[in-house]
């Protein structure tokens, strides 16, 4: 069976499942943020239900709106920490501790073979840890917390077989970028991505976070790093691709879909007005010292204005500890708190009519950050730094050189 398959099975109490099946699992992890948490307790309340499961296995965490940009934020928030408490949630962390998905590993509420849901699409982050998770509806969650299980369709699995190591200019983002416009939802929608092979082996965590969270991206169900990622599974699998990491070269996203994708080398020059780093895609401590390493003891250029988001608390005492954000301050950097900030379009950094943005988050529809007229290109962190630089689409080879250096 597939990764995806044999999850499911040992969560569904079976032997065996095909692709195709329908199954009643029972998950070992259950997450929720701000926004839905309110709406899925009162949910349980409004039907009786006065208590959960087991709300051992059960976290919220405030990241999306923090602080609370507005007073319906605010009562919004103030209700969910009333039934947090009615609940007994304990695994319940407040505005500032970071971005959901980024909490939930620094925790360790996620274990590999772990079967997770969320009320976030971007659950299959925890693919990294060869987790199969999943975002859910509100309903779906409420019925969830209830009875400790859910059903789940099992989805065909596509496998990508990745070989050798990617070039100093090149990380996780620009892999993911590259999937996006070579395999695209038409091959991964409703489907399970499995990551395997020398270079699946090899990738360090935070590359296979940065690839699993944008997995949703295509489409897909599940995106997974299976244990053993160097040997090739068992299948069956609906489709086969083989990427070569070492012929990788930065890739951005142009407006307003995330498989509108190309080399950076193709489209310089285009002036920005905005570059994000951060959120759940690529606001971990990696991706700061990427932005460190092209804009310390520079500045970024007169117009352009530079956002930085660590993903959580301890990222941002780690990168004040490194000196990272001392580095970006004077580089002309804004540093936010830990969370989502513009990346979804609630606050701090949203854009005018006609405004262009870079960022190193995961989405770039029409309207996601604000105006319906402004554009959002989506890069890595050392595509935004060079960018925010030089103030237009700037390849990071052109700033750090055209190393050939392979990340060992």
């Amino acid at each position: 069976m597939t990764w995806a398959e044999t999850i499911l099975a040992r969560k569904a109490n079976r032997s065996h499942v095909d692709a195709g099946e329908y199954v009643v699992a029972r998950p070992d992890a259950f997450m929720m943020h701000d926004i839905f948490a309110a709406d899925v307790l009162e949910l349980l309340e409004k039907s009786g239900i006065e208590r959960i499961n087991d709300p051992d296995c059960v976290t919220v965490v405030f990241d999306h709106m923090v602080p609370a940009p507005s007073e319906y934020a605010a009562t919004h928030q103030r209700k969910a920490r009333t039934l947090i408490r009615k609940y007994g949630i304990e695994h319940f962390f407040e505005g500032g501790r970071g971005i959901c998905h980024q909490v939930m590993v620094e925790e360790g509420l996620v274990k590999p073979g772990d079967l997770v849901v969320a009320t976030d699409s971007h659950t299959t982050t925890y693919g990294a840890l060869g987790a199969v998770s999943a975002g859910i509806g509100s309903t779906e969650m409420a019925y969830a917390l209830a009875t400790g299980t859910l059903w789940f369709k099992v989805p065909e699995t596509v496998l990508v077989w990745l070989e050798n190591q990617w070039q100093d200019s090149v990380c996780g983002k620009d892999l993911i970028l590259s999937l996006m416009k070579t395999i695209g939802s038409d091959s991964a929608q409703n489907r399970s991505l499995e990551f395997r092979g020398p270079g699946a082996a090899a990738m360090p965590l935070a590359d296979r976070l940065t690839i699993a969270n944008m997995g949703v991206e295509m489409g897909a169900k599940f995106a997974l790093f299976p244990p053993q990622r160097e040997s090739r599974g068992s299948g069956p699998y609906a489709h086969e691709y083989s990427l070569d990491l070492s012929r990788l070269e930065p890739m951005v996203a142009l407006p307003h879909h995330v498989e509108n994708v190309g080399p950076v080398a193709d489209h310089q020059g285009l002036e920005m007005d905005q570059v994000f780093i951060g959120s759940c895609t690529n606001g971990r401590i990696e991706d700061l010292r990427d932005a460190q390493r092209i804009l310390g003891g520079r500045h970024i250029a007169p117009h352009v204005r530079l956002i930085v988001t660590p993903a959580s608390r301890e990222i941002y005492r780690q990168a004040l500890h490194e000196g990272i954000l001392e580095d970006l301050i004077q580089a002309g950097a804004i540093i936010e708190g830990p969370g989502c900030g513009p990346c979804f379009g609630g606050h701090m950094g949203l854009l005018a009519a006609q405004e262009r943005c870079l960022g190193t988050h995961n989405r770039n529809f029409q309207g996601r950050m604000g105006s319906l007229q402004a554009e959002i290109y989506l890069a890595s962190p050392l595509t935004a730094a060079a960018t925010a630089l030089k103030g237009v689409l700037t390849d990071p080879r052109d700033v750090l050189g055209a190393s050939q250096e392979v990340i060992q």
